[in-house]
């Protein structure tokens, strides 16, 4: 078994002792602040996915932003990084720009790095650390730390009972449909189209595979058009109406698990992703053209 399968499965672990570790931590944004959250690559998506939350929760406006392509004009009452190996460039400069201006928060997996030093407040995830160089647990584990942040959300499931739910994503058989396609589209809604953009870049990175992802509403309006045999729409959450019949018209697949939570369903596509990787004779502990960190000279 590779590594990062390995780390996939101890995610309803992980995810069960952020919610106990974030009872403790006093860094997070208060209800009323207007807050950025920020990252690159896996961590991204996950500030997209917590920021649609937040603001779902009533808890106040919340945007996300690539850390490259931060608006620093903008004011923030708090500034949220996410960055497991607290090394990446484009957060540590981002970071120093608003240190002293502005309150800063940063969610890394590793207390040696500069970004302990860059932030005002650092909740460190080491027990989600990883040896591969693909992001699963600490990205799920970072936002499951958030998520349980902002207390009950309505029609949001706490995170202890999606870590129920994770526990049958890592054992049960994958959706046959999506183990033999040549071409997967993820689709999700508010918080969830942040899941559905990791699930397209873990199949990109691991598998080599070609993927896209959009919010599904918006799926009616172009991408449905690459979608036929052979070919999968795999929905994170609540499917929209009519979505079902007009996969089908065109001859392709859906993949939805309803009732389950939407975080537990990243990890079917982060397994689907080692397995096709395994089947191509790829390393997915060892992603082509990727390193842990970006660092730039």
């Amino acid at each position: 078994m590779s590594r990062t399968a390995t780390e996939i499965a101890t995610q309803p672990a992980c995810w069960r002792r952020a919610a106990r570790a974030v009872v403790d931590f006093g860094g997070l944004p208060r209800p009323g602040e207007r807050v950025a959250v920020t990252g690159c690559g896996t961590s991204w998506f996950m500030a997209i996915a917590y920021a649609a939350l937040r603001e779902a929760a009533g808890q106040g406006e919340t945007d996300a932003f690539a850390a490259s392509e931060f608006p620093v004009g903008r004011s923030y009452d708090r500034v949220v990084a996410i960055t497991r190996s607290g090394t990446t460039t484009e957060v540590l400069d981002l970071l120093a720009r608003f240190k002293g201006r502005v309150p800063t928060t940063a969610l890394t997996a590793d207390p040696a790095t500069p970004v302990t030093h860059a932030a005002d407040e650092v909740a460190v995830l080491d027990w989600a650390d990883e040896e591969s160089v693909v992001q699963t647990r600490f990205a799920t584990t970072a936002l499951a730390f958030l998520r349980a942040g902002l207390g009950p959300v309505p029609g949001l499931k706490p995170v202890t009972e999606a870590a129920v739910d994770a526990e049958l994503a890592v054992t049960e058989p994958l959706p046959e449909a999506a183990v033999g396609a040549e071409q997967w589209t993820f689709l999700g809604r508010g918080w969830t189209y942040g899941l559905a953009l990791e699930a397209g870049l873990k199949m990109r990175e691991a598998a080599g595979a070609w993927t896209e992802a959009y919010p599904a509403m918006e799926y009616r309006h172009g991408p449905i058009a690459i979608t036929g045999a052979g070919r999968v729409a795999w929905v994170f959450g609540e499917l929209p109406e009519g979505l079902s019949g007009e996969v089908g018209r065109v001859g392709g697949s859906l993949v939805v698990h309803q009732g389950g939570d939407p975080m537990a369903d990243l990890v079917r596509v982060q397994r689907l992703a080692v397995e096709l990787a395994e089947r191509k004779g790829f390393d997915p502990d060892r992603p082509r053209n990727l390193s842990r960190s970006v660092i730039l000279p």
